[in-house]
């Protein structure tokens, strides 16, 4: 990939260790920010490759979030492109909605520090080389996918069973956050839906426990982030099966 086009959701949204390593790779980026450009109707001419960062709203809120319908557009077109497409939480939601699946409100919301485990397909994945049997990712989401007909389950956990896909070759979709770095979870324990979640779960999580579990897990964390990205980034083109789009746009 030579050039990327980038999508964010949040009018603070950083992209952890994605930015320097996309940057280190020679990548040239073109971030669009819908909190701030809500009008924006980017193209994919003349990009190699999309990827589509997290945000608080849902896939189901269309009707709230015009940009959401654009970006199920930007995914059908880079499917129709063959090219490559990673999402990240929101993200993923949206790739797995165009592919047909459901998107919905998750039984329990995960916000911190959980365990993952590779399927059979995720452990044979050529974009997962890095990670063993069972690692812990950082979690920020109440909404969860299906994984896609056609698509291969890479990832899963006791509490969300889909929590990573791919389809074709180089199409990929996380529900975890592997672009995380301090700074962002510090911003994100910060934030006012988090303080409440907080606030009305105190016996499930807290504040201190997520830093506390931060200085353990990120330094593993930021070694699968750089492997794993770097696998995608240096995926070869290959053509995905036929699907029939279902973003409902």
């Amino acid at each position: 990939m030579k050039r990327v086009l980038l999508i964010q959701h949040e009018a603070f949204d950083p992209f952890g260790t994605l930015d320097p390593l996309l940057k280190r790779e020679g990548i040239r980026i073109r971030y669009v920010n819908f909190a701030r450009e809500p009008d924006a109707r980017p193209s994919l001419d003349s990009y190699d490759g999309l990827i589509l960062m997290g945000g608080e709203m849902a896939v189901y809120e269309s009707h709230l979030y015009e940009h959401i319908r654009v970006e199920m557009g930007l995914v059908e077109e880079a499917l129709k492109r063959d090219l490559p497409v990673l999402g990240i939480c929101l993200g993923a939601q949206i790739i797995a909605h165009v592919l047909g699946a459901k998107v919905s409100l998750h039984p329990t919301r995960e916000m911190g520090w959980s365990k993952i485990r590779l399927t059979p397909e995720g452990d044979s994945d050529p974009v997962m080389g890095g990670f063993g049997p069972e690692e812990f990712v950082f979690q920020s989401h109440q909404d969860s996918f299906e994984i896609p007909k056609g698509a291969d389950h890479l990832v899963e956990s006791d509490i969300c069973a889909s929590q990573g896909f791919r389809y074709g070759r180089h199409v990929y979709g996380f529900q975890f956050h592997l672009e995380i770095d301090r700074p962002t979870i510090r911003h994100w324990v910060d934030t006012p839906s988090n303080i409440k979640f907080f606030e009305e779960n105190p016996g499930i999580i807290n504040p201190e426990q997520v830093l506390r579990e931060t200085d353990l897990y990120l330094p593993r964390s930021t070694e699968l982030s750089e492997s794993c990205f770097l696998n995608f980034l240096r995926l070869g083109g290959a053509q995905p099966p036929r699907i029939r789009l279902g973003s409902g746009r």
